[in-house]
């Protein structure tokens, strides 16, 4: 261990000495040797929990909402729904591999949206008593059978592109 030693000369005659030790560099309780400091900011006057809550709660709405709307729907509009909504999804998916632009955020909310209409299917075939395994047969057939449209998002392009066109043939006319 270390000191240190200073003295200190007064105007009297006897001087004095005054001896610390350092504190070691790396003690044995603790490695932190500096000063902790805690900032809170308050940006927002709703607690946390009650903020986190009232978020969901409306997350929550919007998802029933949706589902009660899907509810709604008869059991082959669903299925041409979900038809539509991969068709849908392979478009952005393409959009994404060319580097156009896009909304990431469409991704999830396809997926989602795909997956709750698929959900209340089962829950249908569930009620008529359709057990796991004859649904997963009638799902393949169901696959088989479904023909190879444009997606309503090709469509929409298509549809933008001819206007777009029949725009400027009127301007050089």
């Amino acid at each position: 261990m270390l000191s240190l030693t200073f003295s200190i000369a007064s105007s009297s005659s006897s001087s004095s000495t005054l001896s610390f030790s350092p504190k070691p560099l790396f003690p044995s309780k603790s490695s932190f040797n500096g000063i902790h400091l805690r900032l809170r900011h308050n940006v927002c006057s709703i607690p946390l929990t009650q903020r986190s809550a009232s978020v969901s709660v409306v997350m929550m709405a919007k998802r029933e909402q949706e589902m009660e709307e899907i509810r709604k729907l008869s059991t082959e509009k669903i299925n041409e729904e979900v038809v539509d909504l991969k068709g849908d999804l392979l478009m952005l998916r393409l959009q994404k591999s060319a580097r156009n632009e896009f909304k990431s955020s469409e991704f999830s909310r396809m997926r989602k949206r795909i997956a709750r209409m698929l959900t209340v299917k089962r829950e249908r075939e569930l009620e008529e008593g359709i057990n796991k395994r004859l649904s997963r047969k009638l799902d393949k057939k169901w696959k088989k059978s479904i023909v190879v449209r444009p997606s309503p998002l090709l469509i929409k392009l298509r549809e933008e592109e001819a206007a777009a066109e029949a725009a400027e043939a009127e301007n050089a006319a």
